[in-house]
């Protein structure tokens, strides 16, 4: 039969067992206010006397009370009885003299579980500036759309800078780019600069909108590519919406490796990978002139992108100078991509 601590009549610290008055602390120390928050370790053990023997034993100690009951309840599934006290800063989780060893055993596994957790659970940062990524997104494709619509240079937009799969198999690789910022008609256009704006802007709170936005450019024009290869009948089509989708599993993949391993569920630890698809399955899959191979293609791109970046961390990349960069290389790269396009044989 267990032996519950508030059998003893102990509620706080200092306090009287027995008519024996106790400290929580061996003879010739005193408690410090420099024991971490939470922390549990041997040397930071403190003993009620009680007739020169130690009465009861204090195996974790916090200035936090909720993280003893959560510590308390480690104890109670391991079948130790246990009791909460109060120290002048501190709460104390108390324990029989013969059960201290199994106690800090138990406590040491529970506190290495969560710290391997906790390690895994890498914080999501946050950055800053993403709006300044979707105006960029925005203007690029406004800025495309009237350069198109007016033949500017007397070059015709369309047909060069177009995905025309033969072409870029003979080796017109900036058609892979260059299409992602034509679109057939004005609700084409409007459809990808909201949706997109809006993945983008979840990529760019993740990765920085430089890192982001040259991310999703990359993953989008791979799509492009890969679609273009694998689909070996001739086929034409415009529209960011390859890398609409890019962004989407860029979110989707770096958002499921920043979860913990060890979580509530199975759909708790995939949901942003479910999630992902569904929205990809909803949004890319419908009309008749929609580019399935291209939206999942670009999906899958972004995934690994995404997977990419969520296992190499990011903080060499999270200063404003390297986002400045990686926004410059993706503008760099739109710019070369249309002067090969504007200067080649486009049919």
């Amino acid at each position: 039969m267990r032996t519950r601590l508030k059998d003893w009549g102990v509620r706080h610290c200092p306090m009287t067992i027995g008519g024996v008055r106790g400290r929580f602390a061996p003879a010739g120390r005193t408690p410090t206010r420099e024991h971490s928050r939470g922390r549990h370790d041997d040397s930071l053990i403190q003993w009620l006397i009680m007739d020169g023997q130690p009465a009861i034993e204090a195996v974790f100690r916090s200035h936090d009370r909720k993280a003893c009951s959560e510590h308390s309840l480690v104890l109670e599934a391991a079948g130790i009885g246990w009791q909460i006290g109060q120290e002048t800063h501190e709460y104390v989780l108390l324990v029989v003299p013969e059960d201290a060893a199994r106690a800090r055993e138990e406590l040491d596994v529970y506190a290495h579980e969560n710290g391997a957790a906790a390690r895994r659970e890498r914080a999501v940062p946050h950055f800053g500036g993403g709006w300044m990524g979707v105006y960029g997104f925005t203007a690029v494709l406004l800025f495309v759309d009237i350069l198109n619509d007016r033949d500017a240079f007397g070059m015709d937009w369309f047909t060069n800078g177009r995905v025309q799969s033969e072409l870029i198999r003979q080796g017109q690789w900036w058609r892979t780019v260059t299409a992602l910022t034509l679109h057939a008609d004005a609700a084409h256009l409007i459809g990808n600069v909201v949706v997109g704006g809006l993945f983008g802007l979840f990529a760019a709170q993740l990765l920085g909108p430089g890192l982001a936005w040259l991310s999703i450019l990359i993953a989008g024009a791979a799509g492009n590519s890969i679609n273009c290869w694998i689909r070996l009948t001739p086929h034409m089509s415009v529209g960011a919406s390859t890398a609409v989708f890019a962004a989407l599993g860029i979110v989707a993949a770096y958002s499921w490796t920043r979860r913990p391993d060890v979580t509530s569920s199975t759909l708790g630890r995939w949901s942003p990978l479910v999630g992902g698809v569904v929205l990809l399955g909803y949004l890319g899959a419908g009309g008749t002139r929609t580019d399935v191979g291209a939206h999942v293609a670009g999906f899958c791109c972004g995934l690994a992108l995404g997977l990419l970046h969520g296992r190499t961390g990011g903080q060499a990349v999270s200063s404003a100078r390297a986002q400045l960069v990686f926004g410059t290389v993706a503008l760099a790269l739109l710019v070369i991509a249309w002067s090969l396009a504007l200067s080649a044989d486009g049919i």
